[in-house]
């Protein structure tokens, strides 16, 4: 199984259009960009819709639950932080809440071959200093 112990991750940087997802996932509750007028979820968050280019967007609760919608195996990395986790799936996933909207995150207290596409998956919170804590997810528990 990959090592994560020894990762030191980057830390992201909040916008004004990332700071409430940012503020959501400090408190452990996944929140994702939604237009109002067309009800379509976005991720990451920008200004204006993807869909239809409204500008009345707000962020809305949702379950940490979804699917493994794309992967990749990272068996060799650019960034020395991650070479002790090496190999470990760098994955893609789709709420079931949020249709349409994609989370990026590393597939964590699996063996990195569990990932695989349509593969049941759950939102964790891993902590990287008191503003910033990372989703991240795990294998769910039935699926």
């Amino acid at each position: 199984m990959s090592d994560w112990s020894k990762v030191s991750r980057p830390v992201p940087v909040p916008n004004e259009w990332t700071k409430p997802f940012w503020e959501a996932a400090r408190r452990g509750a996944p929140e994702l960009q939604r237009c109002q007028s067309c009800r379509s979820f976005q991720h990451p968050p920008y200004a204006t819709c993807v869909k239809c280019v409204s500008v009345d967007l707000k962020f809305e609760p949702v379950r940490g639950a979804g699917s493994i919608y794309a992967y990749t195996i990272m068996y060799h990395t650019g960034d020395k932080r991650f070479a002790s986790a090496v190999p470990y799936a760098s994955i893609i996933v789709e709420l079931d809440d949020a249709p349409g909207a994609l989370m990026a995150g590393n597939l964590l207290g699996a063996e990195y071959t569990e990932a695989k596409v349509g593969r049941r998956v759950e939102v964790i919170f891993e902590k990287l200093n008191d503003d910033i804590t990372l989703p991240q997810f795990k294998l769910a528990a039935h699926g």
